[in-house]
């Protein structure tokens, strides 16, 4: 009796231990490591949106800056008209200072001046023609060649523009020769076309046109008077 008494004591002992045990167990969870979890931790409250006033301006997108465009350029001569036939005057020819070498006529400076009230422009260069016998119907054509570049001239009112002749000079005496062995030719007057102004008949200021192989060199019309 004394021995299954004392068994009795021993196994209640140790059914309260292995209570204990249990209750303790479940009330600190442990990791897979054994160590104590760690309560976790409360969520990061979020920040509040900021209202947007209500007489707040939108934003708006950068302002662009439609491109200007450049000014034209002006006009020849401003917006003055060219020179016509009856606004101008075509002078004599005068023989040039500096001319080629020989007994001909050489070299011939003309002038043409604005005889009307307004202003106009002359740009370009002229035309010449031997007037056969004299006469413009029976002109001959001579072949030019031009020199230098042509610019707008603008002539007021009884301004003037000039423009030089250079022709292939006869040598000699008397009737004189042509270097290229032709026949010098001779004409009382000769015909200038003025670009946009006309035919006008001139003739030397002193003597006649003279001059080998119908062959001209014309500068463009200047306001500066050539030598």
């Amino acid at each position: 009796m004394q021995y299954t008494a004392g068994v009795g004591r021993t196994a209640l002992a140790l059914a309260a231990a292995l209570t204990v045990a249990a209750l303790t167990a479940g009330c600190t969870p442990t990791g897979d490591d054994g160590a104590a979890a760690q309560p976790p931790a409360p969520p990061a409250a979020s920040e509040p949106a900021k209202p947007t006033p209500s007489g707040a301006a939108k934003p708006t997108a950068p302002a662009t800056t439609a491109p200007v465009p450049a000014p034209s350029s002006p006009a020849p001569g401003g917006g003055t008209k060219a020179c016509t036939t009856d606004q101008v005057k075509v002078s004599d020819a005068h023989q040039a200072d500096v001319r080629p070498p020989g007994t001909g006529t050489g070299a011939a400076v003309i002038s043409v001046t604005n005889t009307s009230k307004h202003a106009c422009t002359l740009q370009g260069f002229p035309t010449v023609a031997g007037a056969g016998n004299g006469s413009p119907g029976k002109n001959v054509p001579l072949a030019t060649t031009h020199s230098g570049s042509a610019t707008t001239v603008s002539l007021a009112a009884g301004g003037r523009a000039w423009t030089k002749l250079t022709f292939v000079n006869v040598q000699g005496e008397a009737d004189g020769y042509c270097v290229s062995g032709a026949t010098p030719v001779t004409f009382p007057t000769v015909v200038l076309g003025v670009p946009g102004a006309g035919a006008h008949q001139i003739a030397m200021d002193d003597g006649i046109f003279a001059e080998c192989d119908n062959k001209v060199t014309v500068t463009a019309f200047s306001a500066t008077k050539p030598s």
